[in-house]
């Protein structure tokens, strides 16, 4: 049986094979926002099934399917579609696409998801710039013996999301005139959604989104040398005190409707990021 390792490595070599251009930087699209980036120029496009090793997905609006190609320049790999620990997954499962995209050579990785507005100021539709990330899921993917090609035994988290990063992005958004919300996710097993004294706690512990996914698959890549960028689409916000019932069809509504302003945000960052805008 092949290790995590061999499979990406093997999974890698087979993508490399049939693209045509080295990528540097990977997106990763979350709930309702597959479709957002239509600036891309496609090359090709892969089903997750015809990837050797790649898990498929079970979640409603997410594809499976990876696209390689160009925007504003620069070579990108697509992802449409994400893996979460809820649905039975393993963490080294959450995270091996991004392996994958490590074994590639990207360097950067953008990361999006759908997430419930904690803070109070939030609406939704609204883009919350993801600055920090609590990980109350009770895993973590780097558990079990390290891969040293990979990274550290104990990789630095003090600045998980590149800070050259999250500033072009909000030079990016006042460019574009987009407004841009700034906070902490909080990632969350699932999938049964807060209850109002989980709200409560998650805003008195300092968190202002929440979601089920991205926080495995930042530990992943920061592990693995990668700068990362993150960015949430508030679906709907919470209150406590006046508990609404949320339905996975609306939070995939409002996240589509948003999905045009986030690609709108994503091409302004790739057309303006260099070298130096990392670390």
């Amino acid at each position: 049986m092949k290790n995590p390792l061999e499979k990406a490595k093997q999974a890698a070599a087979f993508l490399l094979e049939r693209t045509p251009s080295s990528p540097r930087i990977g997106l990763l699209a979350g709930t309702g926002l597959g479709d957002a980036f239509s600036g891309l120029k496609v090359a090709a496009a892969f089903d997750y099934d015809a990837i050797p090793h790649f898990p498929l997905p079970t979640v409603e609006s997410h594809a499976g399917r990876l696209l390689a190609g160009d925007v504003q320049g620069r070579s990108i790999l697509l992802l449409q579609g994400r893996f979460h620990l809820y649905e039975g997954r393993s963490p080294a499962e959450v995270v091996f696409p991004v392996r994958v995209l490590q074994e590639m050579g990207v360097r950067r990785l953008i990361v999006t998801n759908a997430a419930g507005g904690l803070n109070p100021a939030f609406r939704p539709g609204d883009i919350m710039l993801i600055g920090d990330h609590l990980n109350l899921t009770g895993e973590n993917p780097l558990v079990g013996p390290n891969e040293e090609r990979w990274g550290d035994r104990f990789p630095d988290m003090s600045a998980a999301y590149d800070p050259g990063l999250l500033s072009l992005a909000e030079r990016a958004a006042a460019a574009a005139t987009l407004p841009l919300r700034r906070g902490v996710y909080a990632g969350l097993k699932g999938p049964s959604l807060e209850t109002p004294a989980e709200i409560r706690f998650l805003r008195a512990i300092g968190a202002d989104a929440v979601g089920f996914s991205t926080v495995m698959e930042v530990i992943a890549a920061v592990h693995g040398g990668m700068a990362v960028l993150g960015l949430s689409v508030v679906t709907n916000v919470h209150d406590p005190d006046r508990p609404e019932p949320a339905s996975v069809d609306a939070i995939i509504a409002t996240a589509r409707q948003a999905a045009p302003r986030m690609g709108r945000l994503v091409n302004r960052i790739l057309d303006s990021i260099d070298d130096g805008d990392c670390g």
